[in-house]
């Protein structure tokens, strides 16, 4: 296993997706955040389906992936249909991955298989890497094992523990549950109030393959503290 106690913080940049979701957000800020995610070498640049294609306009060329999310902020309130309509629409618009929000609501009322067809139909529509996000902070532990299996099952390149700090602050106990039940070609990406060096080494070291974060640029220049937010 890699010893990521030993990178840089400058070094953790690649494992980490710069990301820019935020209400009112400005064609300014989103050409901004897109240099950024470049100039220190990010894995992707998250962004609102709204700014894909100006995103995918700035960073054409640079090797940064570009990355958005439907059914989110608020997770499970879209209808599949629209989902996936959507997905395929943001992939046409320059997306390379998508983050997407579950039902989480089926799955807590017994409808297992209108929640994986919900992912389903986004994977399918998407023809992209599709990351699951299942809110495990709202799950019972059943329901988080169903919850795990049936995205699997439904084709997700990988499982989040959620969507954001309002579920959870993302923990090494969450992505090592998700990295011991994820089958072989299934990644784990770590979400939500990730702002320091020692949480993405924590949650790296725990399994994650990629980690998701509003703060990306304060933990790669190690300038994070107690006033750091992220989302």
């Amino acid at each position: 296993m890699k010893d990521f106690t030993a990178l840089s913080p400058r070094e953790l940049a690649p494992y980490i997706q710069h990301t820019l979701i935020a209400v009112g957000t400005t064609r300014d800020e989103t050409i901004a955040h897109a240099k950024e995610a470049a100039e220190y070498g990010f894995d992707a640049a998250m962004v609102a389906g709204s700014w894909v294609a100006l995103t995918a306009e700035v960073l054409r060329g640079t090797g940064v992936t570009i990355a958005s999310a439907l059914d989110f902020p608020t997770v499970g309130v879209m209808t599949s249909a629209g989902k996936a309509a959507e997905a395929a629409e943001l992939v046409r618009l320059g997306a390379q991955e998508l983050d997407m929000g579950v039902q989480v609501g089926w799955l807590r009322s017994g409808d297992f298989d209108g929640f994986r067809e919900d992912i389903a139909g986004v994977v399918r529509a998407a023809g992209v890497p599709v990351k699951v996000m299942l809110e495990l902070p709202l799950l019972t532990d059943a329901e988080k094992a169903a919850a795990v299996e049936l995205a699997c099952e439904a084709g997700a390149a990988y499982l989040k523990n959620a969507s954001s700090g309002q579920i959870e602050v993302a923990s090494p106990e969450s992505i090592r549950y998700l990295v011991e039940r994820a089958p072989e070609g299934v990644l784990v990406k770590a979400s939500g109030g990730i702002k320091s060096r020692q949480q993405v080494v924590e949650l790296l070291s725990a399994g994650a393959a990629k980690v998701g974060t509003s703060a990306g640029i304060a933990i790669v220049t190690d300038t994070s503290d107690a006033q750091t937010q992220s989302y």
